[in-house]
C-alpha cells in the first residue's frame, strides 16, 4: 500500500509557469494529480461592460487590455465591428498596415510562448534569447504606435498614424534576424532531447474533442485539423497573399510546438509580402467627433486568428452613442477550464507548466 498521502497545492498565481495572473488548483496523490481547478480573479476584468458604459471612440482604448501579451486582435475585431455597423471604407494603405501590425504581433506572442515553455522544463537560455527577440518587435511598435505593449493604434476607420520613414527597412532587418534566430532555436530548443522527452505523448488532445468542446488554433492544428481564420473566412487582405497553414497529427505538447514554429515562418513570409507590396494613400477614412459618432440598431460578429486561435466580437448598436452590447469570444475559456482541467488528470506535477503553455491561455480574457 502507497503511503503517498493526499494534499492540495496551488500553482500560481504568481509561479512564473503560469501563462498570467490565474492560479490552477491541484489535488494530488504523490506527484500525480487527481483534480485540477482553474481560478481566475487575480486580474482586471468586466471589459465588455466597460466598453458598452463609454461613446464607441472611448472604448476604443479599453479592449487591448483584453489580452495583454497579445492586444493587437482586439484591436482590430474593434475596429472592424465598428466598421461593419457604422458602414465605414478602409483604404488600401491602412488595411495593409493592419496586417503587419497583426503578424509582427503574432510573432512577438510567439516569442512569449518559446520563452514560457522552454522555461518550463529548465532551458532558461532559450527564454531569455525570447524575450530579447520579442523586444525588437516592441521597439518596432514603440515606433509605430507611441506604445511597447498597448498599442492603440488601430483606430474605426483606418490607423492612427503614418508608417515612419524607413520603418518597413527596420521592419525587414528584424525580419532578417528572425530568420537566423529560429534555426537556433531549433537546434537548443526543439530538436533538444530533453524536450522531445519531456513533450511527446504529454497533454494528448483528441480531434473528435477539438470540435465537441470548440477548440482553436494550435489545439486543432496540433492534432490535424486545418483551421486557420485567416483561410477559411478571409478579412483585410490575407485573401491576396500566399502562406500555409501547419499542422502536426500527434496532438501532443510538441506537435503544439512545431506548428508554433512553423507558425512563425509563415508570418515572416506574410510580412515580408506585405512590406514588398504596400500601397501609397490615406490612412484614415474620415469620421465624427466621438459624441456625434452613433451605431445604427444592428449587430454583427467579426473575427479574426489571434496567436492562440480563432478570437471574436459580437457587437451590436441601439442608435446611440455607445455600444449597446459587446461580447468577446476567445480561446481561453474553454483552454483554461475544459481542456486544461481534463487534461492535467493523471498528470505529473512537473508536467503542469509544460502543458499549460502548450495551450495558449490569456487570463484576462476569460475575466473579460
Amino acid at each position: 500500500m502507497s503511503n503517498n498521502k493526499h494534499i492540495t497545492i496551488f500553482h500560481g498565481p504568481q509561479h512564473p509557469g503560469i501563462t498570467g495572473n490565474m492560479s490552477v488548483e491541484l489535488d494530488l496523490i504523490g506527484e500525480t494529480i487527481q483534480k485540477a481547478t482553474t481560478h481566475v480573479g487575480y486580474l482586471h476584468r468586466g471589459f465588455e461592460k466597460l466598453v458598452e458604459r463609454r461613446t464607441v471612440i472611448q472604448a476604443f482604448t479599453i479592449v487591448c487590455r483584453i489580452c495583454v501579451p497579445e492586444p493587437d486582435p482586439n484591436e482590430i475585431n474593434f475596429a472592424m465591428a465598428v466598421e461593419e455597423l457604422a458602414g465605414l471604407e478602409v483604404s488600401d494603405r491602412a488595411t495593409y498596415i493592419r496586417v503587419m501590425v497583426l503578424e509582427l504581433s503574432r510573432l512577438a506572442a510567439q516569442c512569449l510562448w518559446l520563452a514560457g515553455q522552454s522555461g518550463s522544463i529548465g532551458l532558461y537560455a532559450v527564454g531569455q534569447w525570447a524575450i530579447a527577440d520579442r523586444d525588437l518587435i516592441l521597439d518596432l511598435f514603440e515606433e509605430l504606435t507611441g506604445g511597447r505593449v498597448y498599442h492603440m493604434y488601430v483606430y474605426p476607420g483606418g490607423v492612427r498614424r503614418d508608417l515612419p520613414d524607413g520603418f518597413v527597412n527596420r521592419v525587414q532587418k528584424v525580419l532578417n534576424h528572425f530568420k537566423k534566430r529560429l534555426k537556433e532555436y531549433d537546434d537548443i530548443f526543439l530538436n533538444n532531447a530533453s524536450f522531445k522527452a519531456r513533450a511527446k505523448g504529454v497533454g494528448v488532445v483528441n480531434p473528435d474533442d477539438c470540435i465537441k468542446n470548440g477548440y482553436a488554433g494550435q489545439v486543432l492544428r496540433g492534432c490535424g485539423i486545418k483551421a486557420d481564420v485567416r483561410k477559411d473566412r478571409p478579412y483585410l487582405i490575407y485573401d491576396k497573399l500566399d502562406f500555409d497553414v501547419p499542422t502536426r497529427d500527434d496532438g501532443d505538447v510538441y506537435a503544439r510546438a512545431l506548428v508554433r514554429r512553423s507558425e512563425m515562418d509563415q508570418s515572416i513570409y506574410i510580412l515580408e509580402q506585405v512590406i514588398a507590396d504596400i500601397p501609397k494613400g490615406d490612412i484614415m477614412t474620415k469620421i465624427p467627433t466621438h459624441r456625434k459618432f452613433k451605431l445604427p440598431k444592428d449587430d454583427t460578429w467579426v473575427s479574426v486568428e489571434s496567436a492562440r486561435g480563432e478570437y471574436s466580437f459580437y457587437m451590436a448598436g441601439d442608435g446611440g452613442e455607445k455600444i449597446r452590447r459587446m461580447q468577446v469570444r476567445g480561446p481561453s475559456l474553454v483552454h483554461g477550464f475544459t481542456l486544461l482541467e481534463d487534461m492535467l488528470v493523471g498528470a505529473e506535477l512537473s508536467d503542469v507548466a509544460l502543458i499549460m503553455n502548450s495551450l495558449g491561455i490569456c487570463p484576462p480574457e476569460i475575466e473579460r
